[in-house]
């Protein structure tokens, strides 16, 4: 497996590192693979999958409408 090396960490990232490990039970090395895997393979959905997440979502709340003025009043208390 090949290794990587990495220099001039931050020390607040690399105390963030130490305290998400220890919370997690794994080591520094352990939560490092972690944290790049949850961002290096994260896969980006296509317009076409977007799309249809927002036609199921549409289709589970149509029987419970909201209006407008609804909408911006609650937006406006800060329920969003």
């Amino acid at each position: 497996m090949p290794n990587i090396t990495v220099k001039n960490i931050p020390d607040d990232l690399y105390e963030e590192l130490k305290r998400c490990a220890k919370i997690n039970r794994r080591s520094i090395n352990q939560e490092i693979i972690m944290c790049i895997e949850s961002n290096v393979q994260h896969r980006v959905e296509s317009p076409a999958q977007v799309l249809e997440k927002a036609r199921k979502l549409r289709e589970k709340t149509a029987s419970s409408p909201i209006s407008e003025v609804e909408f911006n009043r609650i937006k406006e208390a800060k329920r969003l």
